[in-house]
């Protein structure tokens, strides 16, 4: 892989040449050499202009594009532009666009109107990307590829076609070999639902009442799949033709595709990061919540990422949401990259005039005159270029890890139970408590390895193998401590409830040391626990805890469970593994928190517990860079700690409203 211009790129920004006259390109040129950028992405969404015709290539637009902007020093990111299928495809191939879950046809009009499996889309695909890395790939300027765009955004669990079925009863066919095994894993004796053949499985289209849980969880591991091949199908092309690096852009916590199975296939992770969203106000994300999508991305492949399209105006289509105030568009600029980010890409260059994002607004205005989005990043950019230089793939030395998992969340998707769960929103919430103390985090997958951490937290373990079973077990065994949450171990991996016994069934049991006999789902019911003879607030869930060899921590203080056990702890082998049967409020989460941060380095310091203020850290081999965020709309003081030593000359121990500072720390 060729990755020799990495070290030079740091900011960038999404353009659309194809929109605006040839005569304005210099001048964009110009304005985004005095921005600070490095590095432009084109062409994702311009396969009609390319190839207007069947078989009629034309890049020489690109190719003025390029030649103008190497004048300026700008390195290029190509994109396979297959979210956006031009109409003369579709009208030769009308079966190329996707069929809903109620059996519709899904049309031509928007974006990602097609099926990711049918045969006629993928030949074009392989004959466009053929001829597009074939004529770009010796040009000096491209530094890389991104392959679609937000792959798994825009319609629901993809395409439920004829294709898609007959890819999916060869999933199933390889995955369970016999149909009489899926008959048995899918449980399909219920509901006189069992299969004779592998053809005639359907895709699970909407039904008269009710769904097998095992059979969606399959389709959804399928869709991700499918994704994943999809992307894969375009990059072996590239890489035949070029050794630069291969980039997909991501979108936090999405869940149509296991993110940490598509970053096996990129050489860095990018995402888009919309902090404004459709929001009537941005105090409604919780800063935590912006954090966490960045803190994941960092963790689908353990290693710094880039930002492909970073806010910097009004976000809306139909809908707007609301204008940044002042300085907030280089606090989230900032806040990416302390979180990770090695490139941050602005989305984009200049509103546009015309189609579904007219209002979704970039640097320039429609006007294309610079105006206060311009100056203000103008003035970040050239601030924060020297830091980037410096702490060019510095990472943060996490001991806390959080266990993400898309089978869990395509599970308790399928059966929340409670209409107000979410097992994304489960892992939030700890994330936040976490984020609240300030003690950094990384997401982990159920494969990840856990040697290196302290703590593991895994919210919801609903769908529990063997695998993973043991997994929790010897790492708590070799010292590690294990926080597990109500709604773990009820189900194998195939979606079936586990019957080795009382909840949370087979080894977990030993390793919590409880039983679970009951359970209650509190619908719109408030309930308190009691912790340190205090009663906090709790919803959602009440698993009712036995304790076998576990000590209580907390007693459930409402209904006929008053004075159970609700959070526990119990000591196995050279560890600790903890159990919370229920949905803790924030307060409570931190109260216990601080508790077991007495038992593990977690490096709590009150003195940087401010509401509002984030410090998050990356480090090299000798130096800790420490961004201190105000995320407040007033200015903060805080107690610097020991060896900060100012990185920007101006600073002191006060941060203004939306204002970064940044110390540094010899290790």
């Amino acid at each position: 892989m060729n990755l020799s211009a990495y070290e030079k790129i740091h900011f960038g920004v999404d353009y659309y040449p194809e929109h605006w006259p040839k005569e304005r390109w210099k001048k964009d040129a110009t304005l985004m050499k005095e921005l600070g950028i490095d590095v432009i992405r084109i062409a994702e969404f311009s396969w009609s202009k390319y190839e207007p015709e069947e078989g009629k290539y034309d890049f020489s637009l690109i190719d003025e594009v390029i030649e103008l902007m190497s004048e300026y020093e700008f390195k290029i990111i190509l994109g396979t532009p297959s979210a956006a299928p031009p109409a003369w495809l579709i009208k030769k191939y009308p079966d190329v666009q996707p069929i809903d879950y109620e059996g519709k046809r899904r049309h031509f009009g928007g974006r990602h109107h097609a099926c990711q499996s049918n045969k006629h889309l993928r030949d074009y695909i392989d004959k466009y990307v053929n001829r597009f890395a074939d004529h770009f790939s010796d040009n000096e300027n491209v530094f890389g590829w991104q392959i679609d765009n937000e792959l798994g955004n825009s319609h629901g669990d993809l395409c439920y076609c004829d294709s898609c079925q007959e890819e999916f009863r060869k999933w199933l066919k390889n995955k369970y070999g016999t149909i009489n095994e899926l008959n048995e894993k899918w449980g399909t004796v219920f509901w006189s639902q069992g299969y004779r053949d592998f053809d005639e499985i359907i895709a699970p289209k909407i039904t008269v009442t009710g769904r097998n849980p095992s059979q969606i969880l399959d389709w959804k591991l399928f869709c991700s799949d499918l994704i994943v091949d999809f992307h894969k199908h375009q990059s072996s092309i590239i890489r035949r033709y070029s050794d630069k690096p291969i980039t997909h852009n991501f979108m936090g916590f999405a869940n149509k595709v296991n993110y940490f199975d598509l970053a096996e296939d990129l050489e860095f992770v990018s995402h888009d990061q919309y902090p404004g969203l459709f929001h009537t106000d941005f105090l409604h994300v919780r800063n935590s919540d912006l954090a966490a999508a960045l803190d994941l991305m960092r963790g689908t492949k353990k290693q710094p990422y880039w930002i492909m399209e970073q806010q910097s105006g009004i976000t809306g289509w139909e809908i707007m949401g609301r204008s940044p105030k002042p300085g907030q568009l280089s606090l989230w600029a900032g806040q990416s990259i302390a979180h990770g980010a090695d490139c941050v890409v602005f989305f984009r260059w200049r509103n546009c005039i015309y189609g579904t994002e007219q209002y979704w607004h970039g640097i320039l205005p429609h006007s294309g005159i610079p105006g206060r989005n311009y100056n203000e990043l103008k003035e970040f950019i050239n601030k924060f270029k020297p830091l980037m230089e410096k702490i060019k793939g510095a990472m943060p030395q996490n001991k806390v890890g959080i266990v993400f998992s898309y089978n869990q969340e395509y599970a308790l998707e399928i059966q929340p139970h409670h209409p107000d769960f979410s097992y994304t929103e489960q892992v939030k919430n700890y994330y936040n408590a976490f984020h609240s103390l300030n003690i950094p985090v990384d997401f982990l997958s159920e494969d990840s390895d856990f040697e290196n951490y302290n703590l593991i937290v895994a919210p919801s373990q609903y769908l529990m193998s063997d695998k993973l079973e043991d997994k929790y077990c010897e790492y708590v065994n070799q010292g590690g401590q294990l926080i597990l949450t109500m709604r773990s171990g009820v189900k194998d991996e195939n979606n079936i409830c586990r019957t080795s016994g009382s909840l949370p069934c087979g080894r977990l049991t030993e390793l919590l040391g409880i039983e679970i006999l009951e359970y209650d789902c509190l619908r719109d019911v408030l309930g308190t626990v009691v912790f340190e003879n205090k009663n906090y607030d709790v919803d959602i869930w009440a698993d009712i805890l036995s304790l076998r060899t576990a000590k209580e921590l907390a007693t459930y203080g409402f209904e006929y469970y008053q004075g159970e056990p609700s959070i526990t702890v119990n000591e196995f082998g050279r560890g600790k593994a903890y159990y919370i049967g229920t949905n803790p409020s924030k307060e409570l989460l931190i109260k216990f928190i601080k508790l077991i941060g007495e038992d593990i380095d977690l490096n709590l310091n009150s003195k940087l517990l401010i509401d509002g203020v984030e410090f998050v850290s990356r480090q090299d081999e000798n130096t800790e860079y420490i961004f201190a965020l105000n995320h407040n709309e007033k200015t903060v003081s805080f107690e610097r700690l020991e060896g900060w030593v100012d990185y920007f000359e101006e600073q002191s121990s006060k941060i203004k409203p939306y204002q970064i500072n940044v110390y540094k720390k010899s290790l």
